[in-house]
């Protein structure tokens, strides 16, 4: 064999580096027909991507689309919770069949195949990671417009099968305003260029609350870092939730889809106008 030239033009020989790289996209189930796949991730934990999850869902749905969720933090479920979903998925020969909302948003959590919705999940990360493509792949989604994908905190294991085995369009950042906000963006948008993932905007949740009796808005964590950061990374802030305490109520007695959200209009704006990618 003659030594390689590293010319491929001048070269017949079919070798490691003439081949394409091989997909790591998982099929989805035969039944389903996910259009697009918006991704709700942060660099850290408790800042609110499920309540962004559920807001956007929600919003989309309002819209009239066919809307689903996927919840991928599978040691921390809490979108069944948000939707006030307490039956358990059920399955049949062809796949899982997801659960349905009171306006049809269709879910898939751990916490809708568990027997009890605080039994723990205490499994390894390639289980975990797993049982996400699972979701993916056994779930029968049936027609969606828009598919959300609640993803845990970080850029570990559960990140980084997403990016790699769903189809995703596009990721939403959501922060908070505290002085972590600079790493916490940095983070996010580091590891969704990594994967070629565009990011479609920033969500900066406990923003502020609005005094009662003269209607000012108090900003109890500062003002300004989370616009900072996004024109630091060209980015838009597409929201400032603000804290609001029947919202928060809303949440936790599951009626999430009996809210407005008027300060949610630009970002679910950019997940309506957010294009198909090419996945290879």
């Amino acid at each position: 064999m003659s030594e390689c030239n590293h010319d491929c033009a001048s070269c017949s020989a079919s070798c490691a580096s003439r081949q394409k790289p091989q997909s790591l996209l998982a099929p989805q189930h035969p039944a389903s027909r996910v259009k697009k796949v918006i991704g709700v991730v942060s660099g850290k934990g408790g800042v609110g991507k499920s309540l962004v999850t559920g807001m956007l869902a929600a919003s989309m749905r309002q819209k009239g689309y066919e809307t689903a969720v996927l919840d991928a933090d599978i040691t921390g479920p809490s979108i069944p919770r948000i939707f006030g979903v307490t039956e358990k998925a059920e399955g049949c020969e062809e796949g899982i069949i997801p659960v349905e909302t009171a306006t049809g948003v269709k879910l898939m959590s751990v916490n809708l195949l568990l027997e009890n919705d605080t039994d723990p999940v205490i499994w390894r990360g390639a289980l975990i990671a797993g049982t996400v493509k699972q979701f993916w792949s056994d779930v029968i989604w049936g027609d969606v417009d828009f598919m959300f994908v609640d993803m845990p905190p970080g850029t570990g294991d559960v990140p980084l099968t997403v990016f790699q085995s769903l189809p995703v369009d596009g990721v939403i950042i959501v922060t908070s305003p505290q002085e972590l906000v600079g790493m916490i963006v940095e983070k996010a948008v580091r590891m969704a260029e990594m994967m070629h993932v565009p990011v479609l905007g920033l969500v900066e949740n406990m923003s502020y609350l609005t005094c009662p009796d003269c209607d000012r808005r108090i900003y109890p964590f500062g003002e300004g870092k989370t616009e900072q950061a996004a024109q630091q990374h060209g980015l838009k802030l597409l929201a400032r939730i603000p804290i609001q305490p029947d919202l928060a109520r809303a949440c936790d007695q599951g009626r999430i889809e009996e809210k407005d959200f008027p300060f949610m209009a630009e970002a679910a704006d950019a997940v309506e106008g957010c294009p198909v990618r090419e996945h290879k």
